[in-house]
């Protein structure tokens, strides 16, 4: 028996809707229809009024959670798609994020962000977002990578008072499985050691850990040992966790599938620079999806974003410094 990524983010709210009364999930087509990928399959009649459709309106989705969670609701919203978010952007960034820095009162909403790439999604529902959003203060922002942590960390995200922006990747829904789900889990803003190392820190988090893995399995023929850091959380992000692996190997390669123009792994860098120049023996290096819109067609979209081959290049450059 197996248990998928999309299965442990139905599993999350099903055990937080009957945890708490106070829970409930608001989105379009999230009632009998179950979602537009299923993540609340069956929820609806398992929680009857609680798993409610929502009109075509993002601003208003979040805006009428906003005044639920300042009644003492614990709202989860879904977004069909991340890059539909940017239209309740107001709602996030200017509201929720502000508003207990604002009042002292707090706005516990978890807003769940369908995001990343697959093939032939094209350019209004591939992207990732988690930098946008981590941009702005009081927002925490998550980015599971394996079933565990979409499980773990979406019900963290529901207890927390604080806004949270949960970034779960499309591709790895059905792609990634786990024998259960997990008992103990790490908690928000602590990142994790994917493999022990010696010679590379790769910092990388989301759908790009496997790719991550996969290259390091193919540095490893070469006498290499990487050492991967999962980041999960974003914001908070983990800095101490980072600065260690950077101690022990001397070399840094950040990878992300979001756009490279100021994103987390620019953060990330800026952070070792700043704080750690000493521990380097070569610069850090970046390596994220192309600087243009997500293309439609397979192929490209296969050579806009990092891969597991685009990865191990890049990681013997920083080795061979």
């Amino acid at each position: 028996m197996s248990i998928t990524y999309l299965e442990a983010i139905r599993e999350a709210q099903a055990r937080a809707l009957s945890e708490n009364p106070n829970v409930y999930i608001y989105g379009q087509d999230v009632g009998d229809f179950g979602g537009a990928f299923k993540a609340t399959k069956g929820l609806a009649q398992q929680f009857p009024g609680r798993v409610i459709d929502a009109p075509i309106s993002e601003d208003a989705i979040v805006g009428s959670a906003i005044g639920a969670a300042l009644q003492g609701m614990r709202p989860i919203i879904e977004m069909q798609f991340a890059d539909f978010s940017t239209v309740g952007l107001n709602q996030i960034v200017n509201q929720a994020a502000t508003y207990y820095w604002r009042t002292n009162v707090p706005c516990p909403i978890t807003i769940r962000l369908p995001c990343g790439g697959t093939s032939g999604s094209g350019p209004f529902h591939s992207q990732s977002l988690e930098a946008i959003y981590a941009h702005f203060p009081g927002l925490v922002v998550l980015t599971p990578a394996t079933v565990e942590d979409a499980y773990s960390l979406l019900l963290d995200a529901v207890a927390i008072d604080d806004p949270v922006i949960f970034c779960e990747h499309k591709f790895l829904y059905y792609h990634l499985k786990a024998e259960k789900l997990p008992t103990e889990a790490l908690p928000v803003g602590k990142a994790r050691i994917a493999r022990a190392g010696r010679d590379l820190t790769l910092v990388t988090y989301s759908a790009m850990l496997h790719e991550s893995l996969a290259a390091a399995d193919e540095l490893a023929t070469e006498g290499y040992k990487v050492e991967i850091v999962d980041l999960r959380s974003i914001k908070p992000l983990d800095t101490d966790t980072v600065m260690a692996s950077v101690a022990r190997t001397g070399r840094l390669l950040c990878v992300g599938e979001a756009w490279p123009w100021g994103g987390v792994t620019a953060e990330v860098i800026s952070r070792v620079v700043s704080e750690g120049f000493d521990l380097l023996d070569a610069p850090p290096q970046r390596l994220n999806a192309k600087d243009t819109p997500i293309p439609f067609h397979p192929r490209l979209w296969a050579a806009h974003r990092p891969t597991a081959q685009s990865i191990t290049a890049a990681a013997r450059n920083v080795l061979n410094y």
